[in-house]
């Protein structure tokens, strides 16, 4: 009997053992395609530059407390991370998740105007169908109706605008850019609403994650938002906790967009799963604010900047700039996606096959012609999850893609390393799955 508090406590899930490039392996020898692990591990689970580094550094010095001593990983990541990072980003906050990372950037949003000057500041604005963490603060910020509904009395008040959604929100007689222009100006209409001297930030992804299935904003949508953001004295955070690190082709996400954010949060791909690790990177204006403010930032956690964290991820980030994974990312992530297609495409249930780079949805359909979802009761999202395991495929189903409730898609996020073969391997098998769990015809 195991002791083990699991996420879901009537799963009979497998062991897993050992990890070789794209594959995990559980205790009875059996392989899996790892393609759906919440788009953590780009290296694979064999990479040899980050495990020497781990080795390294543990035989070093495991831990250093940040409120007495910096460390050498943390200053040489902090550097490199900042060598290749858009805009005026300067400074990084090492935490050891995404939900830190994003619970990081809301204290400091609010910090910032307090130390200009600004205290009426403390409004978040996001998106729904975004999910930014775990934490509350995180949470608050989050507009995943399904993940707040049963903690909703412990959130904080953020207001949740419409999300860049075209398959399934965007009107039949608007063209990309106009549909993509109308949901951007729904921000300024809510900081008018809300009262533009009391917004602090906006959040979002630059590609929706789990929430909605790798939806990609439309050509103009984030110039939009950060001309508004500028406008009214808004930061703007993006949060690519789950798209970025090279995920997406770039290894910052928002460099497809060219738009710089003012706070921006990364993890999953930063460690590549060698070790649990995240930041928050900030402005040189805003880390000026604190500096010549009072001079301390009023949040903490114990693993801040941990030694041999930064050491893993130091070894990834410097494996995929000296690789250029990333741009090996959205050369494979179009093959995955030509694959896709021709295997989908003409579907009857596959409404849309979306993303970029390595970072892939699916949304699943009851009609094509009407994209309309299925019924709820039908527990799509779950069944397939537990058919591709069964084949050998770890993929990341995610029910609620329209409203928290109704809608299925499936996520893809393999490892940078996946070679033409495992692309067909990875297809094969999803198409068994779907055929064992969607109806015929």
């Amino acid at each position: 009997m195991s002791h083990v508090f699991p996420r879901h406590t009537r799963a009979h899930l497998p062991t897993a053992v050992g990890g070789d490039g794209c594959y995990l392996i559980d205790a009875d020898g059996k392989r899996y395609l790892d393609c759906g692990d919440a788009a953590v591990s780009c290296l694979g689970h064999s990479d040899p530059a980050v495990i020497a580094a781990v080795q390294d550094q543990v035989a070093k010095i495991a831990f250093a407390h940040t409120g007495f001593m910096t460390s050498e990983p943390a200053e040489a990541l902090a550097d490199l991370l900042i060598d290749h990072a858009p805009g005026k980003l300067d400074r990084v906050y090492f935490v050891s998740g995404g939900s830190e990372a994003t619970e990081a950037a809301i204290k400091l949003a609010r910090q910032y105007f307090l130390e200009i000057g600004q205290p009426e500041r403390h409004r978040v604005i996001a998106r729904r169908q975004s999910y930014h963490g775990n934490t509350l603060g995180a949470l608050s910020a989050g507009g995943n109706a399904w993940r707040r509904a049963q903690f909703a009395p412990l959130l904080v008040e953020m207001s949740h605008i419409a999300p860049c959604y075209e398959y399934a929100e965007r009107g039949a007689s608007e063209s990309l850019f106009e549909y993509g222009q109308r949901v951007a100006n729904d921000l300024e209409t809510e900081i008018l609403r809300a009262g533009s001297d009391s917004v602090m930030a906006f959040m979002a992804e630059p590609v929706v994650g789990a929430t909605l299935g790798a939806v990609p904003a439309v050509e103009g949508y984030f110039t939009r938002i950060r001309e508004i953001c500028d406008q009214y004295g808004v930061l703007l955070i993006l949060d690519e906790v789950m798209c970025g690190m090279g995920r997406t082709g770039h290894l910052f996400a928002c460099d497809h967009d060219a738009v710089a954010p003012d706070i921006l949060c990364i993890a999953k791909g930063l460690g590549a799963g060698y070790q649990p690790i995240g930041a928050m990177l900030c402005t040189d204006t805003i880390y000026a604010a604190i500096e010549n403010g009072s001079g301390f930032f009023q949040h903490g956690h114990t693993y801040l900047g941990h030694p041999v964290a930064t050491a893993a991820a130091l070894a990834v980030v410097t494996e995929l700039v000296r690789r250029d994974l990333p741009a090996r990312a959205g050369v494979m992530g179009d093959k995955l996606h030509s694959a896709l297609e021709a295997a989908f495409g003409q579907h009857p249930h596959i409404g849309d096959i979306r993303g970029r780079g390595l970072f892939r949805g699916i949304e699943i359909v009851a009609d094509r012609e009407t994209k309309t979802p299925f019924d709820p009761a039908h527990g799509l999202a779950g069944k397939i999850k537990t058919a591709a395991l069964a084949e050998g495929l770890i993929c990341y189903p995610m029910a609620g893609t329209r409203d928290g409730r109704h809608g299925d898609h499936i996520l893809l996020a393999p490892p940078f390393i996946i070679e033409d073969g495992q692309i067909d391997e990875l297809v094969t098998r999803l198409s068994r799955a779907l055929n064992d769990t969607l109806p015929k015809g």
